[in-house]
């Protein structure tokens, strides 16, 4: 069976614009190396409304799982929710159990400030909004607050805030993805190649591709490392025996070409 996708949307003008910076990315990667998963790709996307709207038609059809960070608040920058509902064609409605977890939140801060709670007052009538998702969506638990994201097939919604996303995200990777685990992980192996130029190697490397299914050969170029100077790190990426096997190819065909050859990295399961 095929390991699905992983995607991540990040979503807010605060991100392009540089007033915040994303903390999503490097941390959705980590959440799901550390479970031998990979993300595919990754999107930014600002508060505009057609904007949002198309990256998440695209996310709907794609069939992939997918994190999407951020909009989903009640106040007039807030589009996230409303521009699902129109990826998918569907009404927006209240989400009963997230009225009662919103509700359960405002009670919980009336207390805290030893104040009576107010159901009618306006600004907590306002937060009723938080809960108004497409038509058929389920909850994404929040431990933060209690004010939940939610999901909509294998695209998912969470507030835009890290100490509230991340949880949300790891709590459905180690639920309703647990048995995914592990079955994403990619290897890899790769050398120093100093002094080397991508073009001369360009033949070497399609070689190595076709002949490996499966296998993927990528190049990083440096100019000006500070230990290496002026290289290539060049290596092979994949799965089981093909790894293996496309490493040998590749590292032979270096030293049959006279190439000066450094610094040797294996990372993942099937890298030693």
């Amino acid at each position: 069976m095929t390991t699905p996708a992983f995607g991540l949307i990040i979503i807010g003008d605060e991100i392009l614009s540089g007033k915040r910076q994303d903390k999503h990315l490097q941390k959705v990667i980590e959440l799901l190396d550390a479970r031998g998963l990979m993300l595919a790709w990754a999107r930014y996307v600002g508060d505009e409304r057609t904007r949002i709207t198309a990256a998440l038609r695209e996310a709907f059809a794609s069939g992939d799982i997918v994190f999407c960070c951020g909009g989903i608040g009640a106040t007039p920058d807030d589009h996230t929710r409303q521009c699902a509902a129109a990826a998918l064609q569907r009404p927006l409605e209240l989400h009963q159990e997230a009225r009662r977890l919103i509700e359960e939140r405002m009670q919980d801060v009336a207390r805290e400030q030893g104040l009576p709670y107010e159901p009618d007052r306006p600004d907590n009538v306002q937060r009723q909004q938080m809960g108004v998702f497409p038509q058929g969506a389920t909850l994404i638990p929040n431990p933060y607050n209690k004010i939940p994201g939610f999901s909509v097939g294998d695209v998912h919604f969470m507030p835009g805030f890290p100490v509230m996303a991340h949880p949300m995200i790891e709590s459905l990777l180690d639920g309703r993805y647990a048995a995914l685990h592990g079955s994403g992980a990619i290897s890899e192996r790769s050398i120093i190649v100093y002094e080397g130029m991508e073009a001369a190697l360009t033949p070497l490397m399609e070689q190595v591709e076709a002949r490996h299914p499966g296998i993927k050969v990528f190049s990083l170029p440096s100019v000006d490392h500070p230990v290496h100077g002026r290289h290539i790190e060049l290596g092979v990426k994949g799965r089981g025996q093909a790894l293996a096997a496309a490493w040998n190819e590749l590292r032979e065909g270096l030293l049959s070409q006279g190439a000066k050859l450094g610094t040797e990295t294996a990372r993942g399961p099937d890298a030693a």
